[in-house]
């Protein structure tokens, strides 16, 4: 199953796009980054059938094995694509979140949406990992 970043925004050279390489590199699943305009822009094509997933703060907050679960789960329900869309400043409107397959939020607070990518990168990187028994995550 293809993992999908779909960001408003450019990350350009940034301490922030240096981790979101780092996990990117580290994901031995299929792993794409698309990057939008701030406003504008058509959303990539995806692989058919796929799962949308939002970036929202009205989203739930997964624990890291709850988020592997559900990953492992499509994977193996046979879902092509996993695509997370992180929004520009603003967030996402009504219409993109009532067709959502799924918000999730990293916490109740607000974070740039820049660091939320490279977030996002690690915890794929650590739900990969948790799916393939590596050491990396600590269960607590």
């Amino acid at each position: 199953m293809r993992l999908h970043i779909i960001a408003r925004g450019k990350i350009g050279r940034s301490p922030e796009a240096d981790m979101v390489d780092r996990y990117a590199r580290r994901i031995a699943w299929p792993f794409k980054l698309t990057e939008l305009p701030d406003t504008g822009g058509a959303l990539p094509t995806p692989l058919s059938p796929y799962r949308e997933v939002l970036l929202d703060e009205r989203g739930r907050q997964l624990s890291s094995e709850e988020f592997a679960a559900l990953l492992g789960k499509w994977r193996d329900d046979g879902v092509r694509e996993a695509r997370f869309l992180i929004g520009a400043a603003d967030g996402h409107g009504a219409k993109a979140r009532d067709e959502a397959d799924l918000l999730i939020a990293f916490g109740a607070m607000t974070w740039p949406h820049m660091l939320a990518r490279a977030m996002l990168a690690e915890q794929l990187w650590r739900a990969t990992s948790i799916l393939a028994g590596h050491p990396y995550h600590r269960s607590g």
